[in-house]
C-alpha cells in the first residue's frame, strides 16, 4: 500500500515549524528538524507526498512521472537513503546512440574498456573526441564538490567547445545526453552543472529502485512521526508566525519553511522575479518485448523528430513491468504544442523507423507533461551548498528556489535550511520540552 494511503491523519493545529512542500526538500527538512526533537508540519497540496518524484501503478506497471534516475555516488543520498532497502538496480553505463539508421554503442571506458575501444571507430565524434572525454572526465574529478562552484564559470556549450569536442561529437552525443540531463539541447546550461552531473554519472550508478522512484520520498516519509504529513493542504499565503490554507483555515508556528518548486515559491514569498524552468515530457508504452534487452538509455543522435531518449525500465528493474510484458519510456524535451494523442502518433512514427514494425503493437499506456521539470540553471549558478535558506525573520526556503537541482542539492538543502531554523530557534523549545515546562 502507498505511503500517501495510510500516513494521513489530522493535524494539531500547530507545530514549532511549517514546512510548505513534501518533495524531497521538505522531507530532509522535516528529518533534520526531528532529530532536534522540533515538531513540526508538513504541508502538501497535492494528494500524495513526493513533489515530482512520484510512480503511477498503471495495469501492474510502474510509471515515474518522467524520466528519473538516483545516480547513487550523492553524499546526501547516500547518508540519508538506504539503498539496500530501495533494491537499486543500475542502468548500463553507457548508451546507445541511434544515428544515420544504425545503432552505435557509446560505454564508460573506465568501466567497459573493451566496449570503449569497440567505440572509438564509431561514427560519434572523431577519435580525438573519445579522448577528449577523459579531459572532460578529469576536470570534472578534480578537486572537492564545492571546487566546481568556484571555478570560472560559462555555458556548457562553451566549455565542450574549448576542451575540443567537435560538432558531430557535441551534437549526436552531448546534447541528447547531458541536453536531456537538464531538457536543455542548446546546453546553455551552466558549465558547473555540466560538470557536476558528469562528476556523479562517472562515481557511481545510474539506478532505479525496484518499486519506482516514488519508493525514494516514501522512504524518508516512513521515517517522520506518524500524522505529520498532511496531504490536499494548500497554502495561500505565509506570514512570519503562519500560513494561511486556500480554505481559509490559519495554523500557527514559530518559522515556516517554504519548500516548493520556483514558481510556487515565488508566490508565496511575493517574488515579482518568477524563476524561468525547463519543462519535458514522457509517454509510456506496454510491449511483448523491449526494443533492446539491455538496461541502456538510447539516445537520438540524428537530432529530428520528438524523441529525445528512450529506454525499458522493465530491463532494469523487472518490477517496472507485470510478468510477461516490458515497460517503454520515452522522453522528450519540452511542451510540444500537439495534444497527447497528436504527440504520441509522431513519436511512434519516429520510433518505427528505428524500430520497425513492431512499434506499432507497442500498447500506448499514459503520457506525462511537467511544466516545471527543471529550473533553467543557466549562469551564474552559485554553490548550493552555501544559497541563503533564511531569508526573513521567521521564515526559510530550500529547494530548487534560488539553487540547484538534482536529487543531492534537494537533500542539502533541506537539511541546511533545518539547520538555519534550529539555529535561529534556539535551544529553548526543546530545553523547555525535556523539563516538562
Amino acid at each position: 500500500m502507498r505511503l500517501s494511503h495510510w500516513r494521513i491523519q489530522e493535524m494539531a493545529s500547530g507545530a514549532d515549524v511549517l514546512i510548505i512542500g513534501g518533495g524531497l526538500a521538505g522531507l530532509c527538512c522535516a528529518l533534520r528538524l526531528q532529530q532536534e526533537r522540533l515538531s513540526f508540519q508538513v504541508l502538501e497540496a497535492d494528494n500524495r507526498i513526493g513533489g515530482r518524484i512520484k510512480t503511477d501503478r498503471v495495469d501492474g506497471f510502474l510509471l515515474d512521472h518522467g524520466f528519473q534516475v538516483l545516480l547513487t555516488a550523492y553524499p546526501e543520498a547516500q547518508r540519508v537513503l538506504d539503498y539496500d532497502a530501495l533494491n537499486l538496480c543500475s542502468f548500463y553505463p553507457g548508451a546507445l546512440i541511434h544515428y544515420r539508421n544504425r545503432f552505435y554503442r557509446f560505454a564508460d571506458p573506465w568501466r567497459h574498456p573493451m566496449d570503449g575501444l569497440r567505440g572509438i571507430f564509431a561514427p560519434i565524434g572523431s577519435f580525438t573526441d573519445k579522448l577528449r572525454i577523459g579531459k572532460l572526465r578529469r576536470q570534472a574529478l578534480a578537486g572537492s564538490l564545492e571546487d566546481i562552484y568556484n571555478r570560472p564559470e560559462t555555458t556548457s556549450l562553451q566549455t565542450l567547445r574549448s576542451i575540443g569536442f567537435s560538432d558531430g561529437m557535441i551534437d549526436r552525443f552531448f546534447r541528447p545526453f547531458i541536453g536531456g540531463v537538464f531538457f536543455d539541447p542548446a546546453l546553455g546550461v551552466s558549465s558547473r552543472m555540466l560538470e557536476f552531473g558528469f562528476r556523479f554519472f562517472s562515481l557511481g550508478d545510474t539506478a532505479l529502485p525496484s518499486a519506482g522512484m516514488e519508493s525514494i520520498p516514501e522512504q524518508i516519509a516512513a521515517r517522520l512521526p506518524a500524522g505529520s504529513v498532511r496531504t490536499e493542504a494548500r497554502v495561500a499565503s505565509i506570514q512570519d508566525d503562519g500560513v494561511t490554507l486556500a480554505g481559509g483555515e490559519q495554523i500557527r508556528a514559530q518559522a515556516v519553511v517554504v519548500a516548493t518548486e520556483g514558481p510556487e515559491a515565488a508566490r508565496l514569498l511575493g517574488d515579482a522575479t518568477i524563476p524561468g524552468s525547463r519543462s519535458a515530457s514522457c509517454i509510456y508504452y506496454s510491449a511483448d518485448e523491449p526494443p533492446v534487452s539491455e538496461p541502456v538509455l538510447i539516445l537520438n543522435g540524428d537530432r529530428r523528430g520528438p524523441v529525445n531518449s528512450l529506454c525499458s525500465p522493465s530491463s532494469v528493474a523487472s518490477g517496472y513491468a507485470p510478468k510477461g510484458r516490458s515497460l517503454i519510456s520515452v522522453s522528450v524535451l519540452g511542451n510540444p504544442d500537439q495534444n497527447d494523442q497528436q504527440l504520441e502518433t509522431s513519436v511512434r512514427t519516429q520510433l518505427r523507423e528505428w524500430f520497425g514494425p513492431r512499434v506499432g503493437n507497442w500498447q500506448y499506456l499514459r503520457s506525462y507533461r511537467i511544466p516545471h521539470a527543471l529550473p533553467l540553471q543557466i549562469p551564474p549558478v552559485e554553490d548550493p551548498a552555501s544559497a541563503p535558506v533564511h531569508i526573513r525573520s521567521r521564515v526559510f526556503v530550500c529547494g530548487e528556489y534560488g539553487s540547484s537541482a538534482s536529487i543531492q542539492w534537494a537533500m542539502v538543502s533541506g537539511r541546511r535550511a533545518a539547520e538555519a531554523v534550529i539555529d535561529s530557534l534556539g535551544t529553548q523549545i526543546g530545553s523547555a520540552r525535556e523539563t516538562g515546562r
